[in-house]
């Protein structure tokens, strides 16, 4: 071997100590920091100079100043540690839940469903970071804005994993005030008659689906308020501005609490829209990803 090339883990020390030198500007804090003598950090960097051929370093009784090959070698020195970092917490989240873990879910599920239960994953998992934003605008998963989306509808082809936590139903509801001042539908044509708000999502004339006597049909319905979200949606029926059709999730508590009254159920198709968890799977998925999912599945499904 040649005599001028020190074992790895020896460099890989000498990068640390180099390193410390330079951001703590004298041997005797980085020795501090590293839990070594001034005297020992000394000869550290002597032997990095004398294995390398160059100084690195201009010593003087006030400061330390790195030359241009001491600059080239901090830069690689930190690139290096940098990515020996990077390795080792990418082998520890494969064996142990813990990290950033971003989620992604839509406004009114996430707060409704996703929200109240973090409270009791981060005691299950306190070494894992939640990182979760409520948006309806789908993000971008391989692209790396997420490491969980909740999802739902039919999914797109793609190499994403998917795991399904349940389905969600819809109803149509409206206020006790609204229906007192307009009257209540007893067919879903009596809803030409009313201020039906539905979501924005299609250019198309809106429709909602019905049943009779086991056939589907759309039926075109009309408002002043069109939105993105149920949540909205579910509001402005609240404060009795209409009647609208959104997913049960969103307004159960308030069907419960009577401030919105279930409409022409004997109706409703019955359809639903799978919810899932999707994510990037696979051998490399870091244990945080896995967990959560677990844990999702568990409460959810």
């Amino acid at each position: 071997m040649d005599a001028k090339i020190a074992p790895a883990a020896d460099r890989a020390r000498a990068l640390e100590i180099f390193t410390a030198v330079v951001a703590e500007g004298s041997f005797s804090a980085a020795g501090r920091q590293l839990g070594l003598t001034p005297s020992a950090v000394s000869r550290a960097i002597d032997r990095i100079e004398a294995r390398l051929g160059v100084r690195l370093l201009l010593r003087s009784t006030r400061a330390l100043a790195l030359t241009a090959e001491g600059q080239a070698y901090l830069a690689a020195a930190r690139r290096i540690l940098t990515d020996l970092d990077d390795a080792e917490q990418a082998i520890a989240d494969q064996g142990a839940p813990r990290g950033r873990l971003r989620i992604s879910a839509a406004q009114a599920h996430g707060r409704l469903r996703i929200v109240p239960l973090l409270g009791e994953f981060t005691r299950l998992h306190p070494h894992i970071l939640v990182d979760i934003s409520l948006s309806d605008r789908l993000v971008d998963i391989a692209g790396g804005e997420a490491d969980v989306a909740i999802r739902f509808g039919p999914l797109a082809d793609s190499p994403l994993t998917a795991r399904k936590l349940g389905e969600n139903g819809r109803v149509i509801v409206a206020s006790p005030a609204y229906l007192a001042r307009h009257g209540t539908p007893h067919i879903p044509e009596d809803l030409h008659d009313h201020n039906c708000l539905s979501f924005n999502f299609r250019r198309a004339e809106p429709v909602w689906p019905f049943r009779r006597d086991g056939r589907d049909y759309a039926l075109a319905v009309s408002g002043n308020i069109e939105a993105n979200n149920g949540e909205t949606l579910g509001q402005l029926a609240i404060d009795g501005v209409g009647i609208t059709r959104v997913g049960f999730f969103g307004v159960e508590d308030d069907i419960a609490a009577g401030r919105l009254v279930p409409l022409l159920e004997e109706y409703n198709p019955g359809d639903r829209e799978a919810v899932h968890a999707v994510f990037a799977g696979g051998p490399n998925m870091p244990a945080r990803v896995r967990v959560f999912v677990d844990f999702l599945v568990e409460r959810l499904a």
